[in-house]
């Protein structure tokens, strides 16, 4: 495993969302303020983000990665619980799942429906012990930490050897033409039709955001390498329409120096 002071830049935002937080110091305090303020829009939203296939892909792309009934899963960013409800629905009601965010107000929203141990903590420190857990995962979250490659050297601490990591991500269409359309689509679009469906304006800065962040994340093939250069194995990425990205990796069975 290489050094944080080895590892690229490139999968930091590509420029800074200035109107959200004008230096990185101030990006958790900010995106936590953020959702703090949406909590209670953010599934409608995310509905219409997805025309209701979300729930759908999230438990597609986890069972693909391998969670199932007996597995530890620790869910980094939980939110209101999008991606853990899945998991939960696929271990069927055997095994061990914990939910982190930063933000109290998602946190409370996912208590009320998934009843699991939730932690208010960063995914850059986690306050749990290493090698817990079968599985660490995380959707639509890259993109809105401080630190990916902090964030992915602790995942990979709390993973056993031999588990998985799963990120659910979106970016922006490769293809010029394609990028210009989504930014219509989804920067100028469906902001107003998320302030119309929550009866609420503000609503539509959430979904001004989202696409802002979109736009200015580094590429899929810069997060594939910052996995690797963590000490992931098996790194893979899948795409779907060139926006929904589905990466796994695999921390390693044997050290190199319990394998001498």
């Amino acid at each position: 495993m290489s050094n944080r002071e080895d590892q690229p830049e490139a999968v930091a935002p590509r420029q800074q969302i200035a109107a959200y937080y004008a230096s990185p110091a101030r990006r958790p305090e900010a995106v936590r303020a953020l959702f703090n303020r949406f909590a209670g829009h953010y599934d409608l939203i995310n509905h219409i983000f997805s025309f209701g296939s979300g729930a759908w892909y999230r438990r597609t792309c986890l069972r693909h990665a391998g969670i199932g009934p007996g597995m530890a899963v620790v869910d980094v960013a939980v939110g209101t619980g999008l991606l853990a409800r899945q998991a939960q629905r696929l271990m069927q009601g055997d095994g061990t799942l914990i939910g982190i965010d930063l933000s109290e107000a998602m946190l409370g929203l996912a208590q009320k429906t998934l009843g699991i141990p939730l932690i208010q903590a960063t995914a850059e420190a986690l306050p749990l012990a290493d090698g817990i857990a079968d599985f660490v995962t995380m959707g639509y979250a890259l993109r809105h930490l401080s630190d990916i490659n902090l964030a992915l050297s602790e995942a990979l601490r709390l993973l056993r050897p031999g588990g998985k990591l799963v990120l659910l991500e979106v970016s922006a269409p490769s293809h010029p033409a394609l990028r210009r359309a989504a930014g219509v689509f989804i920067g100028g679009m469906l902001p107003a039709v998320s302030a119309l469906a929550t009866r609420n304006r503000q609503a539509k800065a959430l979904m001004a955001y989202h696409w802002q962040t979109i736009a200015a994340y580094a590429p899929p093939e810069a997060v594939v390498e910052a996995l690797r250069r963590t000490g992931f194995q098996n790194v893979a990425c899948a795409s779907e329409f060139d926006f929904f990205r589905f990466y796994s990796g695999q921390k390693p069975r044997q050290s190199a120096i319990d394998s001498e």
